[in-house]
């Protein structure tokens, strides 16, 4: 069966997110045996015609889904998009020998696409990364959106519902309500709000002595082993190695240096082949 799909979905499309809304709503919705027959062209004979129809049957349904999670501050259309893709992979996953609605089975591949999406955008510094973490995150915003700050109480019971520890919910709680911060503000702040940037705190290295002693001691050393590895070679072949990969103004061509040295430029070729070789060994003794 074919993993992909010849189906572009785009929502940054001309005419914007309201468009692409109208459009979808007005694709014709699949009756049961529509929907089974096109799941059984694709799962069986890999009828991409009949996975497409599938897919954009059921793109207002990823809409509805995107626009119950508009609350995390992300654009409604990102959303959507990867809601799309959780779709497309629930249709290349769906079996329709089980009897269950396509809708129903793909609603599952749609929120998790979303989910991942948001986690992984909602903020700079990530708030969720092993999955009972996610499960909170969602949770915990669901009960902040209804409630503001947790009491005691509440912070307990959700703490006992999720099965976790109530410090647990205390730090991704902290988590949620801080702010993020540039690492270098913009050239316009000021004095007064300068100081709150991470870049601010951080010592600039590149003027350290030890730093440029360093460098310049590097850069020295890697001179000194170019001119040992040139010094390797014999007259013809450290001169064409300088001209050719050295000499950044004048660089000639093999047909150039063929000409000049009176053979045909394979030869050339394979003297700056050989040469690079020998230095190749001279700078890795």
């Amino acid at each position: 069966m074919s993993t992909k799909f010849p189906i572009a979905i785009s929502v940054q499309s001309e005419g914007g997110l309201a468009n692409y809304i109208q459009m979808v709503n007005s694709l014709p919705m699949l009756s049961v045996e529509e929907e089974r027959d096109l799941a059984t062209r694709y799962r069986e004979q890999g009828d991409l015609d009949a996975a497409r129809q599938l897919v954009m049957s059921h793109l207002r349904y990823v809409v509805r889904v995107a626009r119950g999670l508009k609350g995390y501050g992300l654009p409604e259309a990102d959303l959507i998009q990867e809601g799309n893709i959780g779709l497309m992979k629930a249709v290349k996953s769906f079996d329709p020998s089980r009897n269950v609605r396509l809708v129903s089975f793909a609603v599952h591949w749609i929120r998790a696409e979303i989910y991942d999406y948001i986690l992984r955008n909602w903020r700079i510094v990530k708030v969720a990364t092993t999955k009972a973490q996610r499960k909170l995150f969602f949770n915990l915003r669901k009960a902040r959106s209804r409630l503001g700050w947790l009491t005691q109480e509440e912070g307990d019971k959700l703490a006992e519902d999720l099965s976790v520890k109530r410090e647990t919910v205390d730090e991704m709680e902290m988590r949620m309500t801080g702010t993020d911060i540039a690492f270098d503000m913009d050239n316009d702040s000021d004095d007064d709000t300068a100081y709150i940037a991470p870049a601010g705190y951080l010592q600039d290295m590149r003027y350290n002595p030890e730093t440029l002693a360093s460098v310049a001691d590097q850069e020295s050393s890697r001179e000194q082993q170019l001119q040992d590895a040139l010094a390797s070679l014999d007259e013809r072949s450290r001169d064409i190695v300088m001209r050719r990969w050295l000499d950044e103004d004048n660089k000639p061509t093999l047909h150039d240096l063929a000409e000049e040295y009176g053979v045909s430029a394979e030869r050339i070729r394979q003297i700056e082949k050989k040469a690079l070789g020998t230095m190749k060994n001279v700078l890795a003794a």
